[in-house]
């Protein structure tokens, strides 16, 4: 086993909470990793193991990630904040793709698990008990099954959105998976691909022969929401500094904003949100420019996660204040009632009509 890194790693909060100011947003690195036995048959895996090694983080093996038990941690709290600074290396082993709508025709797994800490985030649930984050090293396997999809439906579009369960662009500079996929989509004449991203660390993808064929979007939010329920992630401006350099390298670009929260002073805030980036970006950015707004909704089991993984958040989930709305596998969220949300799509595309005319909004929901 290596040797930890001197002091550890630890979440650039700090920076994370001023908008502006600060530091720079820290590359992940891990401090613990464990390795399936199958991924060092991987070139992929091999190269993950000489990083981990070079930068003299511990590692152990494990028979698959099902087992890892043995978190350090005395309390849930400090075991699910030690799982968050863990990777886990394996293979995807199921390649049927699930939907991925309204994003996407399918989501295309690279990786399980985020190194952020937003309070909101649905991952809070559907990681349940397994926050740890999880890259994929048989890339090449999952290519070959996206292939499939795109030949199944040619000569109709196949969108592939590559962030439904992770944020690759926090992990690319261990994986080279999006870098992967990028390339491949750009041969792909019926094939597409979409993530999103609260990360600025894109360099390594602006000179790749995407060929207009991936899009790149960036989750933004009001500073309200950003500076209380996203710490761990790339400032507001640093977000909008990549966005600028994926417009100019002639990547078709777009911005989610989510989740959309009802706040004290909301329209002072999203209409800020939108100023700033009409005032921001360059030209090339209002070329092929897309919006998708997503209000914030949540589920009881939701509720209770956060509520005890992030006691003192002050993220509003009242229920009584709420709407139940019905999803696609019959289990339902709380979403804001018909009148707040009207106001927020309403006072949100306005706003974005009035400093991008051209653009187009995907969908709110």
């Amino acid at each position: 086993m290596s040797k930890p890194l001197e002091g550890g790693f630890s979440l650039n909060t700090a920076a994370s909470a001023n908008p502006i100011a600060g530091k720079r947003t820290k590359l992940f690195v891990p401090e613990l990793v464990y390795f399936e036995p199958n991924a060092l048959q991987y070139p992929k895996g091999e190269k993950i193991m000489q990083w981990v090694k070079a930068q003299g983080i511990p590692y152990q093996m494990t028979t698959s990630h099902n087992r890892i038990t043995n978190l350090p941690g005395e309390s849930d709290l400090e075991k699910y904040r030690i799982a968050k600074k863990t990777l886990v290396v394996g293979l995807r082993k199921t390649l049927k793709f699930d939907q991925s709508k309204p994003s996407a025709e399918y989501a295309i797994p690279i990786a399980t698990g985020c190194m952020g800490h937003c309070h909101y985030c649905y991952l809070q649930t559907t990681l349940g008990a397994k926050p740890y984050v999880r890259v994929y090293v048989n890339t090449d396997e999952i290519m070959a099954a996206a292939k499939r999809y795109i030949d199944e439906r040619a000569p109709e579009i196949t969108r592939f959105e590559a962030a439904c369960t992770s944020d690759p662009v926090g992990l690319e500079h261990i994986t080279g998976s999006l870098a992967e996929l990028i390339e491949f989509m750009g041969k792909e004449e019926y094939g597409r691909l979409r993530f999103v991203t609260k990360y600025h660390h894109v360099d390594s993808l602006l000179g790749l022969p995407h060929r207009g064929h991936t899009r790149i979007r960036f989750s933004v939010n009001a500073d309200y929401v950003i500076r209380n329920f996203e710490p761990g992630t790339s400032r507001f401006m640093e977000r909008i500094e990549a966005a600028g350099k994926i417009a100019k390298a002639g990547y078709p670009l777009g911005f989610i904003i989510a989740p959309i929260i009802w706040f004290d002073g909301w329209e002072q805030g999203y209409g800020e949100l939108l100023q700033r980036l009409g005032e921001i970006l360059p030209p090339e950015a209002a070329q092929d420019l897309t919006f998708e707004l997503i209000q914030h909704r949540f589920t009881k089991t939701a509720k209770n996660v956060i509520e005890q993984r992030y006691p003192k958040s002050k993220l509003e989930m009242d229920i009584a204040k709420r709407k139940y709305k019905w999803g696609r596998w019959g289990q339902g969220k709380y979403v804001y009632p018909d009148e707040k949300a009207n106001a927020l799509r309403m006072f949100l595309a306005e706003r974005i009509f009035e400093h991008f005319p051209a653009a187009a909004i995907d969908y709110f929901t």
